[in-house]
């Protein structure tokens, strides 16, 4: 698995959550079809916005946050974003009681 995490600077993005929550809601439409993505977090902080995404491989994630991903991202917050993609091997599920690592349930309970 491969999670990404963007981060947009924003000033007052606390301040404007709640417009800053609908235009999240909004944009639901575009991640809904793309390739690999498993589940978006859509984040608030005191340093701005971002989102953490859940993407079954890495060529899926690449393929997304393909050269022109930055660019529109720009276009569309006016800042330019910053991209760390990780692989995620290890996934500790407390509300299914379980340990996932590279997919396979562990029991270490």
């Amino acid at each position: 698995m491969i999670i990404a995490l963007v981060q947009i600077p924003m000033e007052n993005a606390k301040a404007d959550a709640d417009a800053l929550t609908e235009r999240y809601v909004e944009s639901t439409k575009i991640f809904r079809e793309v390739k690999g993505l498993r589940r978006k977090y859509y984040l608030i902080g005191d340093e701005g916005g971002g989102g953490v995404y859940e993407f079954d491989t890495r060529e899926n994630a690449e393929a997304w946050f393909n050269d022109g991903w930055a660019d529109w991202m720009e276009g569309r917050f006016g800042v330019r974003p910053t991209l760390t993609i990780f692989d995620n091997p290890v996934v500790l599920d407390n509300e299914a009681g379980e340990v996932r690592v590279t997919g396979e349930v562990r029991d270490v309970f």
